[in-house]
């Protein structure tokens, strides 16, 4: 089984993940922002992993640590998770709609931390949660994953959906990209190596 924890101490985060690649969607996650533990669960049930998070962080600041700490634990794990990359799909690209919003999200497992972050028009919170903290999220887990990811906002209104849609079109793609293909002998790329 292709899993790992992690727990992640620093004087502004405690955080201990847990996270299997090849889950059903099963999530227990509790990062004391509400609506960042909605885009979580919501990844987790469409990238069928299963997922357990539990942070303390220091909200009395901001939100900011807690997410992006949590997206260098979980981009750890995934790191650690996928292994050496034998014989996975490697590339994925999805679009996910979401009401009046698309998003569409494409990745490489490539071992190179690339994002590409086209998102515009996010109101400044959706309830009391930062949305500028979405790109941080993501910047965080690419830099640990070692991925390739672009993230484009083709349309959307509501910052909710459009969050929303980003969220589980991230799921989707990272589950594809990571699943083993019995056509595929080795590590995908004619280097040898990711």
């Amino acid at each position: 089984m292709r899993n790992y924890s992690i727990s992640r101490t620093t004087s502004e985060t405690n955080i201990n993940l847990d996270f299997v690649i090849d889950g059903s969607g099963i999530s227990t996650i509790d990062t004391g922002v509400g609506f960042f533990d909605h885009m979580l669960t919501l990844f987790t049930k469409h990238g069928l992993f299963d997922v357990t998070v539990s942070c303390q962080g220091d909200l009395e600041v901001d939100q900011h640590h807690t997410v992006e700490d949590i997206g260098i634990a979980l981009g750890q794990a995934f790191s650690q998770a996928i292994g050496n990359k034998e014989g996975i799909n490697r590339y994925a690209s999805v679009k996910t709609p979401m009401d009046e919003s698309l998003s569409s999200i494409t990745i490489d497992i490539s071992g190179r931390p690339y994002l590409v972050f086209n998102v515009e028009g996010l109101k400044e919170k959706v309830g009391n949660f930062d949305t500028e903290l979405v790109e941080e999220f993501f910047q965080a887990f690419v830099n640990q994953a070692n991925i390739n990811l672009h993230i484009n906002l083709e349309y959307g209104r509501n910052s909710h959906h459009i969050v929303e849609s980003i969220f589980k079109g991230f799921g989707r793609a990272l589950d594809e990209a990571s699943q083993k293909n019995p056509r595929i002998q080795g590590v995908p790329s004619t280097k040898g190596v990711l």
